[in-house]
């Protein structure tokens, strides 16, 4: 019933939690996801695997990096030349107690805390009053110091300027012109992972126990699920879009759970050993039943996007590239679960952007496990 799953389970190597030394080693490093980092991120397979271990050493990092610059803290991101999480710092008395961490400090202009605030407050006047559809999304953006509303471009009218004022009346506000995202959910198509009441089809996301997780736009709480062979599966066990887009999808009838993301037959399968949170500036790669596997970066963390159906929050902003049918799928970083694709702009012909909702969320909603390796 279910595809030959290629990744051997047995004997594989275990992660250390340990702040100090957590790295990711070849062992753990499945080879399609270092042959799709070769590929989108020009680098040799030594070099992705040398980035895949700073950037688990950064994802571990950053709690003890946070906690210890306390109050002056001002965000935190992965730069990939240094090869460390950088963090952000109000106060140059914070520094060393971040280098004890492992992370590098550098100075901010803006506390995160101000920053996370003033986002809140627009997401509660979105709430109450919602963004016009030329407004793309808004997010944080710890390196300029400022929340950054993005416009569609051309963007223009008195609905726009009137919700750009509200804004900045939150605090340090920018603006940028981005396209409009939109969900990645497709009409039917043949042998891909599974259909929504027979006209839909997403991708699968995360293995939990008793399911999987995907996303909120693909189906609603009871709409019934088939897999990519068409014999039944299940149905959603809960559904949320918009505000949040995330779903959890209960299976039976013979299904089974694994802790695995497909490849697909281009690249090997992966497998998930966790969850740890991904910093800004981490390389991430996605599977979806469209595109199959893309590699990239994140570009931002808690970013609020405006769909034509309303607002999506607590979105994680990529440039992994994504298309119709790659909803729900798969975001991973290493071995560690991020997210599941949500919706974005462009394509993986010429590029683009993709948000996905973060899976911890999603887990902590439900009461869910990941199911892992």
């Amino acid at each position: 019933m279910r595809r030959r799953i290629s990744l051997a389970l047995g004997g594989a190597a275990v992660l250390t939690a340990s702040l100090a030394s957590a790295s990711l080693s070849p062992a753990v490093a499945s080879p399609g996801l270092i042959a799709a980092m070769q590929r989108d991120f020009g680098l040799t397979a030594t070099q992705a695997e040398t980035r895949l271990g700073q950037e688990t050493s950064a994802a571990r990092v950053m709690p003890a990096a946070q906690q210890a610059a306390g109050a002056a803290f001002g965000g935190a991101w992965f730069d990939p030349a240094l090869g460390k999480l950088v963090v952000g710092v109000t106060d140059p008395a914070a520094a060393d107690a971040v280098r004890r961490t492992g992370a590098e400090p550098t100075t901010a202009r803006v506390s995160a805390a101000k920053l996370d605030a003033a986002k809140a407050a627009i997401d509660a006047s979105a709430k109450a009053d919602p963004a016009p559809a030329a407004v793309s999304g808004w997010r944080v953006d710890p390196r300029a110091g400022s929340v950054v509303v993005t416009l569609r471009p051309g963007a223009h009218g008195a609905d726009v300027d009137a919700f750009l004022a509200r804004a900045a009346k939150s605090g340090p506000v920018t603006v940028a012109s981005a396209p409009a995202a939109q969900p990645l959910s497709a009409g039917t198509v043949g042998g891909d992972p599974y259909y929504i009441n027979g006209n839909t089809r997403c991708s699968i996301g995360f293995s939990v126990q008793g399911g999987f997780v995907s996303a909120g736009h693909c189906g609603g709480a009871g709409s019934s699920v088939v897999g990519w062979d068409g014999s039944a599966m299940g149905s959603f066990a809960g559904s949320s879009f918009p505000g949040n887009d995330y779903s959890f999808i209960r299976i039976g009838n013979g299904w089974w759970t694994a802790p695995v993301v497909l490849g697909w037959g281009t690249v090997s399968d992966a497998l998930v050993r966790g969850s740890w949170v991904a910093p800004v500036g981490t390389s991430v790669c996605r599977s979806g039943s469209t595109t199959h596997w893309h590699c990239g970066t994140v570009l931002g963390l808690n970013e609020t996007v405006n769909y034509s159906q309303g607002a999506v929050y607590q979105m994680t902003r990529t440039n992994v590239c994504a298309e119709p049918g790659d909803s729900g799928g798969s975001f991973i970083t290493g071995d560690q679960a991020q997210g599941v694709t949500s919706g974005g702009w462009g394509n993986c012909s010429s590029g683009g952007e993709t948000w996905f909702q973060p899976v911890n969320e999603i887990l902590q909603t439900y009461g869910l496990s990941l199911v892992t390796a």
